[in-house]
């Protein structure tokens, strides 16, 4: 039961984590982006005007940074949360 409760517990918490690691992706991404191609903007999979291979290209750098900063966020967050209350979320 104690585990239920701990789990309840880091929700709001994994959440947070989530919102704060998007944000640090995305602009991430926007930086990366534009180092690759000297343009703001990532190409949109709907624009009939870019190369598919740009599009292409543009998805695996946003996911790779997505997954990474994910990663390391919740990661970040659960050690955290263990050095607290001395046990391991989830």
């Amino acid at each position: 039961m104690k585990r239920k409760k701990q789990k309840m517990l880091y929700r709001p918490v994994g959440l947070g984590l989530g919102m704060l690691s998007g944000a640090i992706a995305t602009t991430a991404f926007k930086q990366a982006w534009k180092f690759v191609s000297d343009e703001d903007d990532a190409p949109d999979p709907g624009d009939e005007d870019r190369k598919l291979s740009e599009i292409l290209l543009a998805a695996a750098i946003q996911g790779v940074i997505f997954s990474v900063v994910r990663a390391a966020v919740d990661r970040g967050g659960a050690v955290v949360v263990r050095r607290m209350t001395g046990s391991w979320p989830g």
